[in-house]
């Protein structure tokens, strides 16, 4: 059996899919999804089903934003035991913390962590979403189900969130941009190596309005009683900091160890203990992300090679052929359906960048772009001035 999910996380799909004239019973039906489970919140339901009918959803339904929909319906909740105790935090530190080591009770291949920002910007950390692609595709709208609602959940704790700089996708737009933007409120990339709200650092040390240190105390008792350890969650970790790295520099254990505040031959124990190994993993999200700038991106070969740390194109070349039987041209070719069904992560199809209604011309930093011209990774969308 794959990783799963909480049915809750389901939470607002069948009212929604109806109200967009759908039948939430045949959707569910195709996917093998129960419609009894949605009953229970602590039902399990696969995550790649989920996931695969979110996305399936979106397209029969002509909704691009349908993750961004459902996330609109969704609260704190969703997340059972967990949310009692985030709610219950002093600070966003102390909250996220808590999320990042008990996430695996709402699933097991999502993870949640604070990271700096990608783009080096003085004062920005990353507060990243991260699934694990090893045994399920990549979903653009759970995606934007669950940055989502990390963002709806930290805008109620807090009542706004002023310090919010950025919000990154590892996808491309599947919506019009101007969705983004007034969901976010903030400037949107696309193509990122993690999906992420990047926040001022100070934000950290936000208090919550409803911080109660006894009500945290019997929540953590409870989570820590009858959830003690997640399997996989390591590996997660480490899936996690190479991601974020993968471009900048080649991902050593090492380095790594030293994100994860760790010695090299203890996270090199930990990985063996769940039957992986360090270079087993770099190579997962290097096959990952190569499916994604390869399907998703015009990028030449050549960047696609430096952003996946390889020293040379040949070696991108090799490795295409060994993850997917073909080569990146015949990749790019296929695209994501055909490169799936040779063991590669599905993946959205490439993406077209439109300029958002009203848009000003073309300006200083990120300029506004015509209909049909290619978006390139880590490029950013910015709300018009």
């Amino acid at each position: 059996m794959g990783p799963m999910i909480r049915a809750a996380s389901l939470r607002g799909f069948v009212p929604l899919v109806e109200e967009l004239g759908g039948d939430p019973d045949a959707l569910l039906a195709r996917f093998g999804i129960p419609r009894r489970s949605l009953e229970a919140d602590d039902e399990l339901v696969p995550i790649t089903a989920h996931d695969r009918m979110l996305d399936a959803a979106a397209d029969a339904l002509g909704c691009p934003d349908f993750g961004l929909r459902l996330a609109e319906r969704q609260d704190l909740g969703v997340l059972g035991p967990l949310a009692v105790a985030v709610e219950s935090s002093s600070t966003v530190a102390e909250a996220l913390r808590c999320a990042s080591r008990f996430m695996f009770v709402h699933s097991t291949a999502l993870s949640i962590d604070v990271r700096p920002d990608p783009h080096g910007r003085r004062g920005v950390v990353a507060l990243t979403y991260y699934k694990d692609l090893r045994e399920s595709m990549y979903s653009p709208q759970a995606m934007e189900l669950g940055l989502g609602l990390f963002h709806r959940v930290s805008v109620a704790l807090l009542g706004g969130l002023t310090g919010l700089r950025s919000v990154e996708f590892p996808h491309g737009p599947v919506s019009p941009v101007r969705r983004y933007l007034d969901f976010f409120g903030c400037d949107v990339r696309f193509g990122a190596q993690a999906g992420a709200l990047c926040v001022e650092r100070q934000v950290l040390d936000e208090r919550f309005g409803t911080a109660n240190e006894t009500i945290r105390g019997i929540a953590l008792d409870h989570l820590m009683t009858h959830h003690p350890d997640s399997t996989g969650a390591v590996p997660a970790r480490v899936r996690l900091a190479i991601a974020e790295t993968l471009g900048t520099s080649v991902p050593s254990v090492v380095a790594v160890a030293r994100l994860l505040a760790t010695h090299p031959r203890t996270l090199q124990r930990q990985l063996a203990r769940e039957g992986t190994s360090f270079e087993t993993v770099l190579d997962d999200v290097r096959r990952d992300a190569a499916h994604r700038f390869i399907t998703g991106t015009d990028l030449p070969f050549s960047q696609v090679s430096t952003l996946v740390a390889f020293t040379e194109q040949s070696s991108l070349s090799h490795a295409v052929r060994r993850w997917f039987g073909i080569s990146p041209r015949e990749l790019r070719r296929v695209g994501p359906a055909a490169a799936a069904g040779r063991g590669g992560p599905g993946r959205p199809r490439e993406a077209r960048l439109p300029a958002p209604a009203g848009a000003p011309g073309p300006r200083a930093g990120p300029r506004a772009r015509a209909a049909g011209e290619p978006w390139s990774p880590g490029e950013a969308c910015r709300e018009p001035s």
